[in-house]
């Protein structure tokens, strides 16, 4: 008799600006100009200072971007 086994779902990961600018395409200049009007997807900063983003939040606001 099979077992069944359980998948864990999917971990919501915490992305880098680095990453999020890479897979928006746009210059760091671009991000903060964005920030200033209120564009960017909502980010979260680290006890250092750095900026991330969570997957799902970048996910849905690559659907806004191609919906427009």
């Amino acid at each position: 008799m099979a077992t069944a086994t359980r998948r864990r779902p999917p971990v919501d990961e915490w992305l880098t600006l680095t990453e999020v600018l890479t897979e928006l395409k746009i210059t760091r200049a671009t991000w903060y100009r964005w920030r200033d009007r209120g564009l960017t997807p909502e980010a979260k900063l680290t006890p250092t200072g750095r900026i991330r983003v969570r997957r799902s939040v970048l996910d849905a606001f690559q659907e806004e971007l191609d919906a427009a």
